[in-house]
């Protein structure tokens, strides 16, 4: 588990540049959107875990990613289904504060019930690679800056859900969808305040720049300068490859942070996916070997898998173009 030592947060257990692959579950709320036709307000998954067939349905969704990472012989991160689980879009769905701190900590015991039990007998999930994931949405939309947050202003929204995640022993908080460095950094913040070990994906649009208008070098390096670089590591979700590459080139010393990549199954753009009414889910094949191309050229890309659109298939796609 996590440790603080001078204010910087460590984790043995964390995928690092030179380790083992790890692959992440896929897209969790298109999944049950558009393959299980389940209706999901605010495109929130986290209600789910307060009812008995929601429980059974998120179990064997992660029992899947799981049983993919055993069979490619790679380390799996799990997110808690826990993105639109802060307090604006809790209140939104009639959680209040103490509900909220409550359906955290069950999202994480339940995807520990599932990575344990594929663990093996005697060990820990951690020391299987099977790593539980608090996961961390933005406060507003996932593809706007609606209102712009000092990170000051980001600390304090997000700390209870962090506090939450964290206390009930996830193995790290990774914020996903983030689109700006200011309200990563108050994420960041919020982690060290209670020794998290804390991940930052950052989302891009088709220019490879985040919806704030930064470039994702220049946003990973402003929130490492405002947090004296205590985020674990960096990655970029909810974007296709082809939209990621151009934010990789130019060789700036910032993007050796980065570390991961969740993908959009499609190539469209946000605003295009937004207004779409059925599930583009792209070519899982095609989607494997481009990200494939991207961990050769950037070797430190060793936590892959897939975001909107992608189920099983997909990431089963990316293992085994990945893992070669």
């Amino acid at each position: 588990m996590a440790a603080v030592n001078d204010g910087r947060v460590t984790a043995a257990p964390l995928p690092s540049p030179d380790g083992r692959l790890h692959l992440t579950d896929g897209g969790l709320e298109t999944v049950l959107i558009f393959h299980d036709g389940l209706d999901l307000p605010e495109f929130a998954a986290f209600p789910l875990v307060d009812t008995p067939d929601g429980r059974a349905r998120l179990e064997r969704y992660y029992d899947e990613y799981v049983a993919l990472a055993q069979h490619h012989g790679t380390g799996v991160v799990l997110e808690t289904p826990t993105w639109r689980a802060s307090r604006d879009w809790g209140a939104v769905l009639g959680y209040d504060a103490a509900a909220l701190a409550r359906v955290n900590a069950e999202a994480v015991a339940l995807v520990r019930r599932v990575v344990e039990a594929r663990a093996g007998e005697g060990r820990g999930s951690a020391e299987a690679g099977m790593l539980v994931s608090g996961c961390v949405g933005p406060r507003g939309d996932g593809y706007l800056v609606e209102d712009a947050m000092s990170a000051a202003d980001a600390a304090d929204y997000h700390f209870p859900q962090v506090a939450a995640l964290h206390a009930a022993g996830a193995d790290l908080v990774s914020a996903l969808t983030i689109t700006s460095s200011a309200e990563a950094a108050g994420i960041v913040l919020a982690a060290r305040q209670v020794g998290a070990p804390v991940v930052i994906s950052f989302t891009v649009e088709v220019d490879g720049r985040l919806p704030s208008g930064e470039g994702l070098a220049e946003a990973i390096g402003a929130v490492d300068e405002a947090t004296v670089a205590a985020a674990a590591y960096f990655m970029v979700n909810c974007a296709h490859p082809v939209h990621v590459a151009p934010a990789l080139d130019g060789g700036d010393a910032a993007l050796r942070r980065l570390r991961g990549l969740r993908a959009n199954a499609s190539t469209l753009s946000h605003t295009e996916l937004d207004a779409a009414d059925e599930l583009d889910d792209g070519d899982p094949v095609d989607l494997g070997e481009r990200l494939a191309v991207l961990i050769a050229t950037h070797p430190q890309l060793s936590v892959v898998g897939g975001c909107c659109g992608t189920d099983a298939r997909h990431v089963a796609a990316i293992a085994a173009a990945c893992s070669r």
